[in-house]
């Protein structure tokens, strides 16, 4: 696509490069080795979450070169800048975990601001773990400028003792560990090879899942989300997305084009089908919210409800992301869902193309047992499940593949934070058959709605992850296992039922019906919302609380400013 014939009157980048009044900002590109003729072309923002944080980050420094590669082939001038990331398997189990949540809107806001400030026409953001896939989806939504987005890629699986591994292996080792089921030195071992390349965590956790929703809300390429970091064949597809967001502008076919109600329903039947992360209820609706579009928790556990679950990938099942690009990728899981009625055929992509038309060509492959045909899933509902009762009125959220029992009832044993929590677990102070509640750790309790995998893979390498429940209103990562139900809805800190359970009170789950109560009558929970008093929070300044400050309820993303719903003048058009 040649850019040269492109007209910059309607573009961003016309308020920095065209006019004599725009000589002094022209001689900063100057400065920078920029010809007169690249001045002149479409400005591409090339956003990546580089850092040296953990491996799924730092490929991507590398990859963004190949975008911008094919950025210039297109004739547009490609302009590189990064933003953070915290990567969760980093800062799980500790304090650092509050910082997870608030990152995914330090990203958005810190792309949409790089964009606006420097007056970019169009963007490729490249992001490899967590929020920051999630974040950077966000500020394309948000700008609304022809954007593409590129996926890291997963890592490569570990190979122990003939057997393999993801992270989540070793995180449940420190569950056997702590009830002498493994040795340290065996502990050891495992630890230095569970992670052995570059790319985010293999199983179809948080980042993979959200890598799948690029790819099934049409904002990524075909293929692209599927091929491991390490695999050379990646920098084909950055230099594709460089080329095609050239196209994009020509054809100024923009984000909230492509990302629809239809293709969120899309979205959510692809996690579901996938036994995806549990934080793609909360992520889904965020996204949804930049464009203003009205879809929260009980919209994306409808289509989880209704959805078969048909991809057997690790946690609940045998397999991980190589494995699922080796059998076909995500286009193999769309277009079975497609045949079956599932998906909306006619949303918009990236590529140019409907969704259907992107998946024309694609033909089952009957040499893999990764994928099941959507007639012959492995559940007929989804892999994850809402839940709703007098415990959760703004919902909750569980992942039911690979679990043996999806009905629990028990006695609540309460705690005020995870870190009392993993405590009695690492010491097995709790009882088989209880149902642990771990509150205050909400969105503004938390602060930043923490994830529990530390917990939850301790309580499963003590073999007792389906002998117990735990119920939170923070998150869990989608690496996380067992009988594990989040975003309890409203949460502890604004005086949510959670916070009226006290020890020994009935909790009943039943993930086939999708409900949530404790066994206590109207009138005692009544009295007890009358004696409850708010926490005092030991985050008083800072990032953490400012995200506090702002941030709304789980049900509808924890977004933290009005969205595109409250938007006058897009970015775009401005």
């Amino acid at each position: 696509m040649d850019a040269r014939v492109i007209d910059k009157k309607k573009l961003p980048s016309r308020h920095v490069t065209e006019g004599p009044e725009r000589a002094p900002h022209r001689s900063y590109y100057y400065a920078m080795g920029l010809s007169g003729e690249q001045i002149h072309q479409p400005f591409v923002g090339v956003a990546s979450c580089w850092n040296e944080a953990a491996p799924c980050n730092i490929s991507l420094m590398r990859q963004a070169q190949a975008v911008k590669q094919g950025v210039a082939a297109a004739n547009g001038t490609p302009r590189e800048f990064v933003t953070i990331t915290v990567t969760d398997g980093i800062a799980m189990g500790h304090e650092g975990m509050k910082a997870s949540l608030a990152s995914r809107e330090v990203i958005a806001d810190s792309v949409e601001l790089t964009m606006r400030g420097h007056g970019y026409d169009a963007l490729v953001g490249l992001a490899g773990c967590d929020k920051s896939l999630p974040g950077m989806m966000m500020a394309m939504v948000r700008l609304d400028v022809p954007s593409v987005f590129v996926y890291g890629g997963s890592i490569l699986p570990g190979k122990f003792r003939g057997k393999e591994v993801t992270v989540a292996d070793v995180f449940e080792a420190v569950g056997l560990h702590s009830v002498g089921k493994m040795s340290i030195e065996t502990l050891e071992e495992l630890e230095k090879v569970a992670c052995p390349s570059a790319g985010a965590c293999g199983g179809q956790f948080t980042a993979n899942t959200m890598a799948m929703v690029a790819e099934a809300i049409g904002l990524s390429l075909p293929y692209s989300t599927g091929a491991p970091a390490p695999f050379e064949l990646r920098d084909q597809f950055n230099m594709a997305a460089g080329e095609k967001v050239m196209e994009l502008v020509a054809r100024g076919i923009r984000p909230r084009q492509i990302v629809t109600l239809k293709s969120l329903e899309n979205a959510a039947t692809v996690v579901a089908a996938s036994g995806g992360s549990t934080n793609a209820a909360l992520h889904l609706p965020a996204i949804a919210h930049e464009a203003g579009i009205e879809f929260d928790l009980f919209d994306v556990a409808e289509i989880f409800r209704r959805t078969p679950y048909i991809a057997d990938l690790k946690p609940g099942g045998k397999y991980v992301a190589k494995d699922l690009y080796e059998a076909g990728g995500v286009p193999l899981v769309m277009k079975t869902l497609l045949e079956a009625g599932f998906l909306h055929g006619d949303c918009m992509t990236v590529s140019g193309r409907t969704m259907a038309e992107n998946l024309e060509k694609v033909r089952w492959n009957p040499d893999q047992d990764v994928v099941h045909q959507a007639s012959s899933p492995l559940k007929t509902t989804g892999g994850v499940v809402g839940l709703k009762g007098n415990l959760a009125p703004d919902g909750a959220i569980v992942k039911v593949a690979g679990l043996k029992h999806e009905v629990f009832s028990g006695p609540a044993r309460c705690f005020d934070s995870e870190e009392e929590c993993f405590n009695a677990v690492t010491h097995k102070t709790y009882r088989e058959g209880e149902v642990l509640v771990i509150r205050y750790v909400g969105p503004k309790g938390g602060p930043g709605m923490p994830e529990m995998l530390s917990t939850t893979a301790a309580l499963y390498g003590q073999g007792m992850g389906e002998k117990v429940a735990l119920i939170t209103d923070g998150r869990f990562s989608g690496a996380t296992r067992g009988f594990c139900i989040g975003h309890v809805g409203p949460e502890a800190a604004l005086g949510g039922p959670i916070a009226l359970v006290r020890d020994g009170d009935i909790i009943a789950i039943d993930a086939i019906n999708g409900t949530l109560d404790v066994k206590v009558s109207d009138e005692e929970l009544a009295k007890r919302r009358a004696e409850w008093k708010p926490r005092e929070t030991n985050y008083t300044s800072g990032a953490i609380w400012k995200f506090a400050q702002g941030v709304g309820p789980a049900r509808y993303g924890a977004v933290t400013h009005p969205g595109g719903g409250a938007e006058k003048v897009s970015y775009a058009d401005a």
